[in-house]
């Protein structure tokens, strides 16, 4: 009943005996560039399932979602707190987005509140969006250079 063969396919058919010309093949795709020049792809982002429970500080110079509960600091590029999620702690990043409830300092280079934020803590921000239906308690406060004073996000110390 069902087969893989294409006799049934819209297209040009190929009469017996003819050959097939280029443009009655099949597109072929460009084979990929694994070189080293070959621009990197971005990692995807860590996520923090709901059902997950840190305690202790988060460091990463990639991207975090969190949907869980974080009991420390988080520093990282892209910060994104879920609806479900609830940090405890100071937050530095260049760009954060929060869903959910964080009880501490918000420091980021672009920070965005939207309707079901919940934040307990002042804001450093250079540009900030709050979306209606936000809850807020705290002060903002904004700096060309939110990010500076905090201590640079990096690996592990080498000996």
């Amino acid at each position: 009943m069902f087969s893989k063969s294409r006799i049934n396919e819209p297209g040009p058919k190929q009469v017996e005996g003819e050959k097939a010309k280029p443009a009655d093949l099949p597109a072929t795709k460009p084979a990929m560039d694994f070189s080293a020049s070959a621009v990197k792809a971005k990692p995807n982002a860590s996520v923090l399932s709901s059902d997950l429970t840190v305690v202790g500080n988060l460091r990463t110079t990639g991207d975090i979602q969190v949907e869980g509960t974080v009991e420390g600091d988080i520093r990282a590029h892209l910060l994104t707190v879920g609806e479900t999620a609830t940090i405890r702690g100071e937050i530095v990043a260049d760009d954060i987005v929060v869903n959910g409830r964080v009880i501490g300092r918000v420091r980021g280079l672009k920070v965005r509140l939207t309707s079901t934020a919940r934040v307990e803590g002042d804001i450093i921000h250079k540009t900030i969006a709050i979306e209606s239906g936000a809850h807020f308690e705290g002060s903002v406060q904004r700096q060309d250079d939110p990010l500076n004073g905090v201590k640079a996000i990096t690996g592990p110390k080498e000996d």
